[in-house]
């Protein structure tokens, strides 16, 4: 009965985590590429498919494209993203050398993390109140009884604590990631 909304509520931990991989903490992480499209005859197409992408040095990712000729569009779609670093190009492949993080921008990044993290909750919290909703219409209609409803809150309660602490370990784990030097 409460099945489609535990889904839900996986849902916001998977995106929370997706996003996650898109903050890039001082490493050179292929993940902070994930949302970067290029023009590839026309066709949006992520980076991982027009090339390879490696991590050769903890600090640097290299991307070499299938074909020489998308350099130039994967330069293009890069420098338009939001991540922040300059390609170089040499010709063959592209560099993107990640600087070190200064203090101030680790510490800007884990309130962006926190942030993040508590949208996730409101989105799980909003889901638990959608949930309860459905099941006090199910009551009014009697197609479930008073018992029913209180051990179906119940379950919605557990499924939202339970939740909204995979999001605090989440934000407890990134946070710590991005301040270690």
């Amino acid at each position: 009965m409460i099945e489609k909304y535990t889904e839900k509520m996986q849902k916001s931990i998977d995106n929370l985590e997706r996003e996650y991989n898109s903050i890039r903490a001082g490493r050179a992480n292929p993940h902070v590429l994930d949302r970067i499209r290029v023009d590839y005859y026309g066709t949006p197409t992520p980076v991982q498919q027009v090339g390879n992408v490696t991590v050769p040095e903890p600090r640097l990712i290299t991307i070499q494209p299938w074909e020489p000729s998308l350099l130039k569009a994967i330069e293009k779609a890069i420098l338009q993203s939001d991540i922040g670093i300059n390609p170089s190009n040499d010709g063959r492949m592209i560099r993107l050398v990640f600087p070190e993080l200064t203090e101030e921008r680790r510490k800007e990044l884990v309130k962006d993390v926190k942030k993040k993290g508590e949208g996730a909750k409101v989105a799980i919290r909003n889901i638990r109140r959608d949930a309860n909703e459905f099941l006090k219409k199910a009551n009014k209609a009697n197609e479930i009884t008073e018992d029913e409803l209180k051990e179906q809150q119940t379950k919605v309660q557990k499924e939202t604590d339970m939740y909204v602490k995979k999001v605090d370990e989440a934000i407890d784990k990134k946070s710590k990631e991005i301040l270690t030097v």
